[in-house]
């Protein structure tokens, strides 16, 4: 496969709808909660230059984007996709390094974080240098959590006062040493674990209440 990773540009644009069908059926079939987002948001990110795609000789094959928050003191990476056609090919790593490197070039100040459930994000993210932090630890920007909304776990984040959710918050801070490997690697079957945790505690006392 001759797939490229580059920068958005116009051509792009026309990529956008299958972008937003690819995440929301993606987190359909896993079940997971997602921020969703509109063809008319891709493409602004598109204009800017703050999303990257994948493309195998003009096919659709992963895509991510930048968001800035509190006048570039933090950035994060979102919607971050690869079309089930070209997975369990390493796109998704390859992507998210190519964004992560891209984004420390346009914005070298700044904080870059990500609130993800999914346990191949994270150790992706762990990977780079990103380590788990509590929410606290990241933006506070409204705008950002107002993006949430849409997010089918949303009451829980609101509940708790935005302060925890089904999310794990990492951050990876460019004024510590950059790309050095994690001091605790990634363990996936104590990130599972931590995961079902928050389900049995956040969504057990929910189903019944909708039972009562």
């Amino acid at each position: 496969m001759n797939i490229s990773i580059v920068v958005t540009q116009e051509e792009h644009y026309k990529y956008a709808q299958e972008i937003c069908d690819t995440i929301e059926s993606s987190a359909l079939l896993r079940g997971t909660g997602i921020a969703k987002r509109t063809p008319e948001y891709i493409q602004k990110k598109m204009e800017k230059g703050d999303a990257v795609i994948a493309l195998n000789n003009g096919i659709f094959a992963g895509f991510c984007y930048i968001e800035s928050w509190q006048h570039g003191q933090f950035v994060a990476h979102s919607g971050l996709i690869v079309h089930p056609d070209y997975r369990n090919l390493g796109l998704a790593k390859k992507i998210k390094s190519f964004v992560f490197d891209y984004s420390l070039q346009k914005y070298p100040d700044a904080k870059v974080f990500g609130i993800t459930t999914g346990l191949a994000v994270m150790k992706i993210n762990s990977d780079l240098g990103y380590k788990p932090v509590p929410f606290s630890e990241l933006t506070n920007d409204p705008s950002f959590w107002k993006g949430c909304q849409t997010c089918t776990n949303f009451e829980i984040l609101k509940s708790k006062d935005y302060k925890m959710c089904l999310c794990t918050g990492m951050l990876f801070d460019p004024k510590e040493k950059p790309k050095d490997p994690p001091k605790h690697p990634f363990n996936v079957k104590i990130l599972n674990r931590l995961k079902a945790i928050k389900q049995a505690l956040f969504l057990s006392p929910q189903k019944e209440k909708e039972k009562s």
